[in-house]
């Protein structure tokens, strides 16, 4: 890739040349490009869907930046020398929902107090983690809330639960702007 330092012509310059060129500031370097072409024909059901979870994503950046407290939160988490924005990270936090890892259920043989390990990770912060334990036949044994112990997040049963045969666990993961993932093992 040729490279032109100091240039005094094109330095700081930005927007459309005629039909053909684009110039785009971007971490101090200006950036040369061909005129992107028009879109034609419908879109997808899948480009469709990608284009409203982006408008979203804008929509979430923009109260992001708007509510101080937030705010704050993401500005932590961007870096400018890198062009990566508060705005950014926003958008990036809503496209992204947290993923669930791993379901550890090698200590819940269905007694009270035995524990349920969960790992999720999440591009920004995993808000809450939720546990629903359903016998085979759908009906429910127990659901509540995991706790975060700075590793992994930790369900502690309340119910004794003596037939786990078929018996179905849930996990539901969200982050900040309430994305939700969803992972279930059968014992």
């Amino acid at each position: 890739m040729a490279q032109s330092k100091n240039n005094i012509v094109t330095h700081g310059l930005s927007g459309k040349v005629g039909d053909l060129l684009v110039f785009s500031q971007r971490n101090g370097k200006t950036i040369v490009s061909k005129v992107p072409k028009e879109r034609t024909g419908e879109l997808s059901e899948k480009q469709q869907a990608q284009k409203q979870k982006f408008q979203k994503a804008v929509l979430y950046a923009k109260s992001v930046l708007n509510d101080p407290d937030k705010k704050q939160m993401y500005e932590a988490m961007s870096d400018q020398s890198e062009g990566v924005s508060t705005y950014n990270v926003a958008v990036a936090d809503l496209l992204n929902a947290p993923k669930i890892e791993k379901i550890d259920l090698s200590s819940y043989t269905g007694n009270t107090g035995d524990q349920i390990k969960i790992t999720v990770t999440d591009d920004f912060e995993v808000i809450s983690v939720s546990v629903k334990i359903e016998n085979a036949d759908g009906s429910l044994v127990e659901e509540g809330n995991a706790t975060n112990n700075g590793v992994e997040w930790v369900y502690i049963s309340t119910v004794s639960n003596p037939d786990l045969s078929g018996d179905k666990i849930t996990v539901i993961a969200s982050d900040n702007p309430a994305n939700m993932s969803e992972k279930s093992e059968t014992l």
